[in-house]
């Protein structure tokens, strides 16, 4: 089994790289359990990284307790539909932010 060739085949059909996929198919065919995140997680978690923002700070600044934060990083609830928006704009608009931070 080629992992490389799977790798690509799947990022192919996504239109997008894939970061760690290439580690969680390893990952796979080793028997061991691989994480997963939801689409939400990856894009909260990510926009607060495009405001280099702490867990602490990026909580502060959306006004929500950090453990409702990190619960939403984490997978154990999602977030709700206008924080999803929020991400967005912070991740593909993030100077909007520099004046709020």
């Amino acid at each position: 089994m080629n992992i490389e060739n799977i790798k690509d085949a799947i990022e192919d059909d996504a239109g997008e790289m894939l970061p760690d996929l290439e580690k969680s198919l390893k990952e796979s065919v080793a028997g061991q359990q691989g994480k997963f995140y939801t689409p939400e997680q990856i894009l909260i978690r990510d926009a607060r990284k495009q405001l280099n923002l702490s867990q602490q700070a990026f909580s502060e600044l959306i006004h929500t307790p950090v453990a409702t934060l990190r619960d939403w990083e984490q997978g154990r609830y999602s977030p709700p539909g206008v924080m999803l928006k929020l991400a967005e704009i912070a991740l593909h608009h993030p100077e909007i932010f520099k004046d709020v931070a």
